[in-house]
């Protein structure tokens, strides 16, 4: 079993080619579930999110801690699907996601500017100029994106195993050398690799669990031994905070034993857990 993740841009073909090497391989196909099972933990339109994935990461703003509780969310969502392994996913970040997993083959989509401005001139029925403009502009907005709310470049081919272009090759051929490659030895699931999804899934579940009250958590899971790590800069945690904290925690199914990990007492600082002493 493998994972397979897709970076694409519009009109590259991408998303045809991840459901079709998906159906030859017999794999599960995901990009809008992911996206629509994070919007409902924003409690906001699936339609709204989407547009902001194309236009600017600003809506996140309007959350407290959005970007935390973002990636928290998209994280959680993407690694359920990710523990049961034979999954393509074509959407944002999905290597960001998934980094360090031996078994995961990251792919990059691209296809020539000319021919992504046709398509976008057919499909809206708009001068060649205009469906230009609104390409460069749609680039431009997923690379800010993803510098903005992951860190990272996603036209930086070091992050990819492959980059396969779309134009020179026909979708039939991307599907071909996608199905072909996944079958290297490189990409085969190990027991090691899949424990280490399982860890990463259960870490992502405790930190959903606590990201309302702890924004800035960060969480560590080894063969059911869950680490709380609070970061420096927070106030020692209360008596009753850490009693709640780790009840939270260890309702969370796999769950063993919890550490909770957090800075020494600095005087004066005002304390974050207000809501749970």
């Amino acid at each position: 079993m493998a994972i397979i993740t897709i970076s694409r841009g519009s009109y590259s073909r991408g998303k045809i080619i991840a459901e079709k090497a998906a159906a030859k391989l017999g794999y599960q196909c995901l990009s809008r579930d992911i996206l629509l099972a994070t919007s409902k933990e924003f409690n906001i339109p699936e339609v709204k999110l989407v547009r902001a994935l194309h236009d600017a990461p600003s809506v996140l703003e309007r959350f407290s801690h959005g970007k935390e509780r973002y990636l928290c969310h998209l994280r959680k969502s993407l690694l359920q699907y990710a523990v049961q392994g034979n999954m393509v996913y074509h959407g944002l970040a999905g290597q960001y996601f998934l980094k360090g997993i031996p078994h995961v083959f990251k792919l990059r989509i691209i296809a020539d500017m000319d021919d992504r401005v046709k398509e976008e001139m057919h499909r809206e029925n708009i001068s060649e100029e205009e469906a230009r403009n609104i390409l460069v502009k749609d680039d431009n907005e997923r690379r800010k994106w993803g510098m903005q709310v992951y860190g990272i470049d996603t036209w930086d081919s070091r992050l990819y195993d492959m980059v396969l272009h779309v134009g020179i090759l026909s979708i039939d051929d991307a599907v071909d050398i996608i199905c072909h490659a996944v079958e290297k030895q490189a990409f085969h699931e190990e027991p090691k690799s899949q424990k280490a999804v399982e860890c990463m899934y259960l870490a992502a579940q405790v930190q959903s669990a606590l990201i309302h009250i702890l924004p800035s958590v960060m969480v560590e899971a080894e063969d059911g031994v869950v680490s709380v790590i609070v970061p420096n800069g927070h106030t020692v945690l209360t008596d009753k905070a850490t009693r709640q904290i780790t009840e939270i925690v260890t309702r969370i199914k796999g769950v063993k034993n919890v550490h909770l990990l957090s800075p020494k007492p600095v005087k004066d600082m005002i304390n974050p857990f207000h809501n749970i002493q």
